[in-house]
């Protein structure tokens, strides 16, 4: 009896650690996919829905540069988008190899499997304290991130391909988060253009969610972004 549990033991430590290193490579590939872009600039339009705000939809070029550098510019002004939402992208998720990766198996998701895997940094004093990404093994793409940090609650990307999947850029961008963990920045003041701001009523302290949704039409990648568009 005593051999017998030896082994099943033996077993589960096996195949534990076949499925980490499934994952590994897994997550490799989507990250060589990602490294193909050192840069780029996109034009799409933004649709922004908070409770809270009233933002017009708005034509926007986003600007990128490996590894984390994000700008949206809105043709109407500002664009309203979360604390985080820039931070947090594909790229500054899987950047690195500074955590250890967990297979969570497969799901489905719109009727697709989807291979999960969870990302728990190695660095205990880390703002990320966990995130869990879907993955098109097929394609090599993240169709779905959610990550949980300290400072501003949990977001989640959600991605749609297209046209520009062999660089593994969305067509379709949705980014969710609660309106609770967003705070106004005390003493600023942003021009929202069209915008109409709303104050937050008795039940501002409740889980609500916002949604910024960007459907691009275009990439420019890989032709250079100056340092004067970040500043």
């Amino acid at each position: 009896m005593k051999k017998y549990c030896c082994l099943s033991i033996l077993l589960c430590s096996l195949l534990g650690h076949c499925a980490a290193q499934e994952g590994n490579a897994l997550l490799q590939k989507v990250r060589d996919k990602l490294n193909l872009v050192d840069n780029y600039t996109a034009t799409g339009v933004m649709k922004t829905n908070i409770s809270f705000l009233r933002v017009p939809q708005a034509e926007v070029t986003v600007y990128f540069r490996k590894p984390d550098k994000m700008k949206i510019r809105n043709d109407k002004g500002i664009s309203f988008v979360p604390k985080g939402a820039v931070t947090i992208s594909l790229n500054s998720i899987i950047t690195g190899n500074n955590f250890t990766v967990v297979d969570g198996g497969t799901e489905s998701l719109d009727n697709k499997q989807v291979r999960v895997l969870k990302l728990l940094p190695a660095d205990e004093n880390s703002n990320v304290i966990l995130s869990t990404v879907y993955i098109n093994e097929k394609a090599a793409v993240i169709v779905k991130a959610k990550t949980t940090t300290r400072d501003n609650g949990t977001y989640e990307l959600h991605m749609q391909y297209g046209r520009f999947i062999s660089y593994g850029l969305p067509d379709r961008v949705v980014f969710i988060f609660n309106t609770r963990d967003y705070k106004m920045p005390k003493g600023v003041t942003f021009d929202y253009g069209d915008a109409r701001v709303q104050t937050p009523g008795a039940d501002g302290n409740k889980d609500q969610r916002g949604q910024v949704e960007i459907t691009y039409s275009s990439y420019l990648v890989n032709k250079g972004v100056s340092d004067d568009v970040f500043k």
